[in-house]
């Protein structure tokens, strides 16, 4: 495991951004907040290129303390970071078993049950089954997501994941946000989503493509995400029974 330290670049006035360092530390979930074009993705970018002020951000990525490894930069199965994006369409037209040992042996790793550990996580992040000889082009959005995000800990074995926007995706966000902490892994999620952000420890606020606040609620929260959570139960049901082809009375689907 790692502790990435993000130095401060400038916003896209020029000015430096508002922050000496920040730490993300293993088992840290961070969500970064703000309006479209604030610089958010940018700033997962950073991380997942190791910017050493050689981005249009300025920032300077470090890796325990110093800048990381050349290892890190240029061998894929040394790689600490997965980025997970929103533009999911893979390339190669494979079956889900042929694509993960493709993975398997970029990374020099022996299949074993690893194949089949990762499909088994990715079902729990998914309501729609995945199948190993399922073509990887024929996944819906949701699916190729979940097998990402798993694939992303069982293969890759990450210590920092880089989720971008995961509540587009139709996956079971609260399941993969557990799941992720309970592996101790870094998980930092670009998000509108109310939920990731509360489910969080802590949010990085984002606009004119500068960090412009770091929030630690510590707890304070608590209520509004009880709240929140239910909120999000009622509208999933709501959302299956709808998908199931039910007509919702109006008492139903008050709330």
């Amino acid at each position: 495991m790692y502790t990435i330290t993000i130095l401060p670049g400038h916003d896209r006035n020029g000015d430096p951004e508002p922050f000496e360092a920040l730490h993300l530390r293993p088992g840290d979930t961070i969500a970064i907040v703000g309006p479209t074009g604030s610089g958010k993705s940018a700033f997962i970018n950073d991380i997942e290129v190791f910017a050493q002020g050689d981005t249009v951000t300025g920032r300077q990525i470090l890796v325990d303390g110093a800048p990381p490894p050349e290892r890190f930069v240029r061998d894929p199965s040394c790689k600490p970071v997965a980025l997970i994006t929103q533009t999911t369409k893979c390339l190669a037209d494979l079956t889900v078993q042929e694509f993960l040992s493709m993975h398997l042996r970029a990374r020099k790793i022996e299949e074993g049950d690893r194949i089949a550990e990762t499909i088994n996580l990715a079902n729990q992040f998914t309501g729609e089954p995945i199948r190993s000889g399922t073509r990887i082009s024929s996944l819906s959005g949701g699916q190729t997501r979940s097998l990402l995000i798993a694939d992303a800990v069982v293969i890759s074995h990450a210590p920092i994941i880089l989720l971008d926007e995961i509540e587009n995706a139709g996956i079971f966000r609260d399941r993969v946000i557990t799941c992720l902490k309970e592996s101790g892994t870094t998980v930092i999620f670009v998000t509108h989503d109310p939920l990731v952000s509360l489910l969080s420890d802590r949010r990085i606020v984002m606009g004119n493509g500068s960090v412009r606040a770091v929030l630690e609620p510590d707890g304070a929260e608590a209520s509004i995400l009880r709240q929140v959570t239910e909120m999000d139960n009622y509208l999933s049901s709501l959302r299956e029974r709808l998908r199931s082809g039910e007509i919702l009375s109006e008492q139903v689907a008050a709330i």
